[in-house]
């Protein structure tokens, strides 16, 4: 028989396990209140590097933002990363920015990239087509009641010209000069650089110069944003066709990258997206371009002793 002291302990072990298992169960089976949730913080992104693109004055800074925001849009949707425009004042500033690897890509001028090629192995990414056609040409203007018929009656005026390095807006007029044995600085009386293309129109418009040498295409450009330009200026002469200003990218661009934004400018005119975009800035679409649509243009550009850079 069992004595008395036996039963004691074991009811008292029976009682202590039962306290802890009513506590153990408490800590394992909380009790939640789904009226009184508290959403999860979003997950953090991720540092995204975004899309570097240097945008050239080929018109007014305020213009060409404007123009170009869809496009740069799109691409960053396309692209899924965010882009960082720099707007230079000076096709050699952009030059500059893809030399040193700065920006990714760059929307530049004929002669930047000829430069460019030449200097640091500037690489061609696209180039806009527009009206069927991946060339432009020269324009020279006037005012549209002035007696000017022809280059040769620009002598003693005085001429605008765009950039310091700028194709259309200074190679083309001083290979036209030098052709004939003349320089700028002895044919005209007086020349100033307006650092875009739209800014020249609108001098010559205004009657601050006699004339000024412009890409044809930013000229018809202008005049469906402002109609009432065909009443102010006229074309005296026009150039033969040249490489369409390109997209370029420097030597050190990793090639996927290349690949992909490539990929997406040459495909854009296919979504409705991309054709609003295309229409912003009155393109067509992109297209492939190579050296050899430039060949003309860098003959000329060989042959044109001038172009130091000067300040603007």
């Amino acid at each position: 028989m069992r004595s008395p002291i036996y039963w004691l302990l074991s009811f008292s072990i029976i009682l202590t396990l039962s306290a802890c298992g009513r506590a153990f169960g408490k800590e394992t089976i909380p009790y939640v209140d789904l009226d009184q949730l508290i959403p999860l913080a979003p997950p953090q992104e991720n540092n995204i590097l975004p899309l570097k693109v240097a945008i050239a004055s080929i018109m007014s800074p305020q213009g060409s933002i404007e123009s170009y925001t869809p496009l740069l849009d799109y691409i960053s949707q396309e692209l899924g990363r965010p882009v960082e425009t720099t707007h230079s004042q000076t096709y050699s500033e952009v030059n500059e920015l893809v030399r040193t690897g700065e920006v990714d890509l760059a929307f530049v001028c004929t002669s930047s990239y000829l430069v460019g090629e030449d200097q640091f192995g500037m690489q061609l990414l696209a180039a806009p087509q527009v009206n069927g056609e991946k060339n432009y040409q020269a324009a020279f203007i006037v005012l549209v009641d002035s007696d000017i018929q022809m280059i040769d009656d620009l002598r003693g005026k005085v001429f605008a010209f765009t950039d310091p390095i700028s194709f259309t807006g200074r190679i083309y007029p001083t290979y036209i000069l030098q052709e004939v044995g003349e320089s700028p600085e002895s044919f005209f009386e007086r020349t100033f650089f307006t650092f875009s293309h739209d800014k020249a129109i609108n001098a010559v418009a205004n009657g601050i110069a006699d004339g000024a040498s412009v890409d044809k295409l930013v000229l018809d450009f202008a005049i469906t944003r402002e109609p009432e330009l065909v009443n102010k200026i006229r074309i005296i002469h026009l150039s033969e066709p040249f490489g369409m200003p390109p997209v370029v990218v420097g030597p050190q661009i990793r090639p996927q990258l290349f690949a992909t934004v490539q990929k997406i400018l040459l495909d854009m005119h296919l979504t409705p997206e991309g054709q609003t975009a295309l229409e912003a800035l009155d393109y067509d679409r992109f297209v492939i371009v190579s050296d050899s649509d430039y060949e003309t243009a860098k003959a000329i550009q060989n042959t044109v002793q001038c172009c130091s850079t000067p300040q603007p």
